[in-house]
């Protein structure tokens, strides 16, 4: 227990059946709650028990079997499914072939009775102290999916624009979670699917809990979202409590502290930058991932909140010569990843000093016999202890073979002569550590050499890379540009598609010999609606379906238009006017002298056909036969009149 650190951070709920099964109907659980002080008994049913698992999210639901929570696998996995992101599942007893529960707390000195409520609280108080494994199911990837909130359907244009806005809007939710994703600093990667005026579903990889993913799911108009967290491939157990290597450790103190762990074999275990923890979180952040015997700094001499953090391991220290220059620690550390300055000069202190004993670690490493753990001698020899001492003491602790015989036995040294033959065996070993290190300084010479022709060669890598990167943006830009043309393209073809359609209709109507056009409908001629009598509602017939010379315009409104509309009708050069509503003078006056037939549309028989029209030609003849005998009479009178007006004025002149 010793080795272990507290569970307690919540609460924790040891559970074990009462009575009943639960492939039966109706079992009853014993549930002990521990907060590390107190502890609450109770008895609930199974419903009862997964509605207090739901409402008081505890750190852990603790068993000796977890088969007494779900009759198989597959009940497993939904119970696992259901529980709280916060909240672990431990099976107390180990992992495919548990233990009794009686010998686990035996070993662990946790009390222990046969009851069920007993046994409850012993798995809780295990559970405590880091004791068992834990039960898993799903990884740390979570699984977002986007995707149409309606069925699309069949139909034609208008299907077409209600298909591209679902699609629209699938895209654009699409958008919205990347966002939120980037605002939380998530690692994700999204495959979109992309379908006509959008995307019909888009699926983000997410490497986080659902709990820490700020995205809603459910139905919401045209889309839906929904979430589900990835399967492992079967049961998986991990034991609570984790190996606690011998590490080196790299600390960057100030406003930003940051921590790095490297192990024995020079691998960055795990690094930390913040800006809230204190001493003592750091610390107990340490303490989680392994047992530090050195702690190092990029600085000299060692800040005095490295020096604390030191001394709290007793572990020896390592500091630079100099203070490490940014360019060295940017070049030692470029292998490794890290967001910030901070964590980088962390590492760089770890690594520099696990190089500075890369030979010691080896050197001791191969005189360690297997049965002995080489992390726990190069520990101590590195807060200096000599190897030899060391493996010495290991001897001791095994002790002999209880015999009584001292044949062999040397007669014992007294302090000073242990001490005499300690300081000459040192001076050995440092003579010895000597010629190694001129060896070392002229390996390192040749390293320097090699190393400064790499870096010569990385830094054209470099550039290379980066004229790379700067073409790969502009292209990115490009194909951005490209794919916004294409889709203006696509809506234009879209509606020069359902313009090219009432073309047709239109052609058909203006020809005589369409097949569906029979006996008396062959009189047929085709009329071009305009809905007001003013210059736009001409301009956007004229965009819609075209106006040409010798058409049969149809004013629905003619009311209020100005000589101005009346001129920019007659540049159209249309065959005849039919209107609804009356003509205003001035407007009827410009039509008159260009000589544009005008006629009231109720005179003629009209039928729509969508936004076009047709009338009878034999109709249509009859009311521009009609205007020419009015325009004519119109004349004559407009003649006579001129004729007295001239007589009127020649007589006053006379007078």
């Amino acid at each position: 227990m010793s080795a272990r650190t507290s569970a307690l951070d919540s609460l924790i709920l040891g559970v074990d059946i009462q009575s009943g099964d639960v492939r039966g109907d109706a079992p009853s659980y014993a549930v002990v709650a521990f907060d590390g002080e107190n502890v609450d008994r109770d008895v609930v049913s199974y419903r009862k028990l997964r509605r207090l698992i739901g409402r008081e999210e505890p750190a852990i639901v603790a068993t000796d079997n977890v088969y007494e929570l779900a009759e198989n696998k597959d009940a497993l996995v939904g119970f696992l499914r259901e529980l709280p992101s916060g909240t672990k599942l431990v099976q107390v007893t180990g992992a495919e072939r548990p233990e009794p529960l009686s010998r686990v707390a035996s070993r662990h000195g946790v009390p222990y009775g046969k009851k069920p409520m007993k046994e409850a609280e012993a798995a809780a108080r295990l559970a405590a102290g880091n004791v068992g494994q834990e039960v898993r199911a799903f990884t740390n990837t979570t699984r977002i999916k986007v995707s149409r909130g309606r069925s699309t359907g069949k139909g034609g244009w208008s299907a077409d624009r209600y298909t591209r806005r679902i699609h629209g809007a699938v895209k654009k939710r699409s958008r919205e979670i990347e966002s939120d994703l980037d605002g939380a600093g998530l690692d994700y990667e999204v495959s979109p699917t992309e379908k006509y005026g959008g995307y019909s579903n888009a699926v983000f990889t997410v490497e986080a809990d659902p709990g820490e993913i700020p995205v809603s799911t459910g139905r919401a108009g045209d889309t839906r979202v929904e979430m589900e967290r990835e399967r492992t491939d079967g049961i998986e157990f991990e034991p609570l409590a984790k190996r606690r290597d011998h590490v080196l450790v790299g600390i960057d103190p100030g406003t930003t502290t940051a921590v790095a762990i490297v192990g024995i074999d020079g691998e960055l275990l795990d690094v930390l930058s913040t800006r809230t923890a204190d001493t003592a979180d750091v610390i107990e952040w340490i303490v989680e991932r392994g047992r530090p015997f050195l702690v190092a700094a990029d600085v000299r001499p060692m800040p005095n909140t490295v020096e604390k953090i030191r001394r709290s391991f007793d572990a020896a220290s390592w500091v630079p010569g100099t203070d490490l220059p940014v360019d060295e620690k940017q070049h030692r550390t470029r292998e490794v990843g890290y967001d910030n300055d901070h964590e980088r000069d962390a590492i760089a202190a770890a690594l520099f000093a696990h190089d500075d004993h890369a030979e010691q670690f080896e050197r001791v490493a191969r005189k360690v016999p297997a049965p002995i753990d080489s992390g726990e001698v190069i520990a101590e020899v590195v807060g200096g202890e000599s190897v030899e001492a060391v493996l010495e003491s290991y001897a001791d602790d095994d002790g002999g073979d209880g015999g009584d015989s001292t044949e062999h036995s040397e007669p014992e040294r007294s302090p000073e002569q242990k001490r005499i033959a300690e300081l000459e065996s040192r001076v050995e070993r440092l003579k010895e550590h000597a010629d190694e290190l001129k060896g070392t300084v002229e390996e390192r010479d040749e390293r320097i050499d090699e190393l400064e022709g790499e870096l010569t060669k990385r830094r054209s890598e470099e550039r290379t890379e980066v004229r790379k990167d700067r073409e790969v943006t502009r292209l990115k830009r490009e194909t951005d540009r490209l794919e916004r043309e294409r889709d203006e393209a696509r809506e234009e073809r879209d509606a020069l598609s359902g313009k090219l359609d009432r073309l047709k209709a239109l052609w058909k109507l203006d020809h005589s010999n369409f097949a569906d056009v029979e006996g008396e409908e062959r009189d047929l001629v085709p009329v071009k609606p305009i809905e007001k009598f003013t210059v736009g509602a001409i301009e956007a017939a004229e965009d819609s379906y075209g106006l040409a010379a010798g058409d049969v315009i149809l004013l629905r409104d003619a009311s209020g238009a100005g000589p101005r509309t009346a001129e920019r009708l007659a540049e159209t050069s249309p065959r005849v006017v039919l209107k609804h509503g009356g003509l205003s003078e001035a407007a009827d006056e410009v039509l008159f002298e260009e000589e544009i037939p005008v006629g009231a549309a109720d005179e003629v028989t009209i039928r729509e056909v969508d936004e076009l029209a047709v009338a009878r030609e034999s109709e249509v003849e009859a009311v521009i036969e009609g205007w020419g005998e009015r325009a004519e009479e119109r004349r004559r009178d407009r003649n006579a009149s001129m004729v007295d007006q001239v007589i009127s004025e020649h007589r006053a002149e006379g007078s």
